[in-house]
């Protein structure tokens, strides 16, 4: 038995526009200072009043969104009551708007209460629409929620298919001015989605579809997107496509080992997300090849590669990544993010446990035991080709 779920999704020139067709009273924007500071969020609030609602803006989102800052944003719209909410932003904001929702319904529920397993009753209040302006995290196609807690210095993972937004607009001017740095890293975020969406065991014939074709275009659009940025707009268009349906890939099949690595060094070493793990993707493919080569010989032939027979398809794919991460001047090695040696060894078992215990392991198509983890690590640091 499958589950595929997907929020209603508005995509294309001026989809914008859609917002003058809400109905309802308020409208709760949430977003992050730098989306405000650029602009992006008053259009969204000229349609959402043209509709004819009431809006209120909170702008306090910070990357890597903390516990208590969901906290603090469901005291605030609480005292607003919306019955729309509108998150503005890439995918740190949307996962806080994901959060801040859940609590305003449930002001009852601690956000690390939030799951599969307990049923939150969700839009007896408000529904959640998701307007991403970065083209990586997938999040307004999810019910994944990354929280942060700062004092362990670890991202936690929660989420329901409740909380999955009612409405993503993909509109790809909201992403036009990327710089090219988060052009990079967001879009690498999304080929991993695709990458270990499509070897992950909880895939389905649906998500399938989903990551290949995403798969497709990232190869063929990111570079493109990264040199020339604003002035490829359709190579804009299509990686913000392509962010999407990766989402839709891996939020109905989860990801992998990848991910649970970039977790662990990005929250302990303040690594962008998008940037770890894509570092991590073709470490972990080397690691998959024995379990994973047929799936890894689709993704080669999606993106035009010859495919090698067996495990030498899953090193092809590993070398077409560190390819690409070369060509958008991204890190291939733990070290060349400037990690020292003695830093990254003296936190490498808590590394390893955040890791072994994130949920994305389970999904993995090999399952890893601890030292195995850790070597990984210790590969990804110096940049060996796995080799066990």
């Amino acid at each position: 038995m499958w589950f595929f779920k997907t929020p209603e999704i508005v995509f294309g020139e001026d989809a914008l526009s859609y917002l003058e067709q809400l109905e309802g009273r308020r409208a709760f924007v949430i977003t992050d200072p730098h989306v405000r500071r650029l602009g992006l969020v008053r259009p969204v609030e000229d349609r959402l009043r043209r509709a004819g609602l009431d809006v209120h803006v909170f702008d306090a989102v910070e990357p890597n969104p903390t516990i208590n800052l969901v906290r603090m944003g469901a005291d605030v719209i609480r005292a607003f009551h919306p019955d729309w909410i509108v998150a503005v932003g890439g995918g740190s904001v949307i996962d806080a708007a994901k959060a801040i929702w859940v609590l305003f319904e449930r002001p009852d529920l601690d956000p690390l209460a939030i799951s599969p397993m307990e049923p939150l009753g969700l839009r007896r209040r408000a529904r959640l629409i998701a307007i991403p302006t970065t083209s990586g995290t997938g999040s307004e196609a999810t019910w994944a929620i990354v929280l942060t807690d700062p004092e362990a210095r670890r991202k936690l993972g929660v989420g329901s298919r409740e909380n999955l937004p009612d409405i993503a607009i993909v509109d790809p001017a909201m992403a036009m001015q990327l710089p090219p740095r988060l052009t990079a890293d967001t879009g690498m975020d999304a080929l991993t989605h695709a990458v270990e969406g499509y070897v992950s065991t909880w895939r389905n014939p649906f998500s399938d579809a989903m990551c290949l074709h995403a798969t497709r275009l990232v190869f063929t659009y990111l570079p493109r997107a990264y040199q020339k940025g604003a002035g490829d707009p359709e190579a804009r268009a299509h990686m913000h496509l392509a962010a999407t349906m990766a989402g839709i890939g891996f939020g109905n099949a989860m990801v992998g080992l990848a991910h649970s690595l970039g977790h662990a060094l990005g929250a302990r070493f303040d690594i962008p997300h998008g940037r770890a793990v894509g570092l991590f993707l073709p470490y972990v493919i080397e690691f998959n090849a024995r379990v994973a080569a047929d799936r890894y010989a689709d993704l080669l032939r999606a993106i035009r590669w010859s495919s090698p027979d067996g495990p030498e398809a899953a090193f092809q794919l590993s070398r077409a990544v560190l390819e690409l991460l070369e060509t958008l001047e991204q890190p291939q090695t733990i070290a060349a993010c400037g990690i020292p040696r003695d830093d990254f060894e003296a936190d490498l078992p808590t590394l390893v446990e955040y890791a072994l215990e994130d949920p994305s392991t389970l999904t993995n198509p090999r399952s890893p035991t601890a030292e195995e983890i850790e070597h990984l690590l210790m590969y990804a640091y110096e940049g060996r080709m796995v080799d066990f």
